[in-house]
């Protein structure tokens, strides 16, 4: 499901909630809506709304730090991708191939990995890995002449296993997230009550409904971040591809 879907499902129960307080208020007896009841009601959503608030901070967090990683990996792979061309060119023009191979590759990730289609990026991460195999086996088939060129492809191939390392990890977030569902139905739950007890409260006018309308999309849009920065390849706020992009321009060179 679409972060955006979640999103108006959270807003939809969330503003619910709100209306339904509303409603209740000209429903229950006088004497359910006493100052005593106020202030019990108060205390419990205060608990609650203490620990929605915890939690939204913290998958906040939480969902940034995934990113900034994620973020921070992609371009390890773009320094070391400019390394290994940097070597291979120093060991000489039978590297060609190689050179080639790795460029293309590269171009191919950027074009698949950044696409809008999930099914793309997961068959864009198993080319890759099939690419890296081969990358390797065109290393191996290397005959180096002289000590220069023999540490030259050693330190091609711990390249290539350090980009084949990173990959792996890279491919092990497409289509996970930071916000499981049953922890996201709890969520959006504590949250429609916090909202209910608001409306149960408050007076009925536009005034009030308006402002907890938009505290309740605020709500719901705190979640969407969380759900967004949980999908780095797709949506709204995806990882910059500029690392990738501009090792491509400099292996071209």
């Amino acid at each position: 499901m679409k972060p955006v879907t979640i999103c108006l499902i959270a807003l939809g129960c969330i503003f619910g909630g709100t209306l339904f307080g509303i409603k209740l208020r000209f429903v229950l007896p006088d004497h359910h809506l006493s100052e005593e009841s106020r202030d019990t009601v108060r205390l419990g959503t205060g608990m609650v709304a203490t620990l929605a608030a915890l939690v939204l901070g913290l998958l906040i967090a939480s969902a940034k730090d995934h990113f900034q990683t994620l973020s921070g990996e992609i371009g390890q792979v773009a320094a070391k991708v400019m390394q290994i061309d940097t070597v291979l060119a120093d060991y000489g023009p039978e590297t060609r191939e190689v050179r080639d191979m790795l460029r293309s590759g590269i171009a191919s990730a950027i074009k698949h990995y950044w696409s809008p289609k999930t099914d793309l990026v997961a068959a864009q991460a198993q080319k890759a890995g099939a690419v890296l195999r081969e990358l390797r086996n065109k290393l191996l088939e290397l005959s180096p002449h002289n000590d220069a060129q023999r540490w030259l492809r050693s330190r091609a191939l711990q390249l290539s296993a350090d980009i084949a390392d990173t990959r792996w990890l890279l491919a092990q977030q497409i289509g996970e997230t930071v916000l499981p569902m049953p922890f996201l139905v709890l969520l959006i739950s504590w949250l429609t009550l916090i909202f209910m007890s608001f409306g149960l409260f408050s007076p009925k006018n536009w005034t009030v409904i308006i402002v907890l309308f938009v505290c309740a999309l605020s709500a719901a849009a705190s979640i969407f971040f969380i759900l967004e920065l949980g999908q780095p390849y797709q949506g709204l706020i995806r990882i910059s591809s500029a690392p990738l992009q501009k090792a491509l321009v400099i292996m071209g060179q």
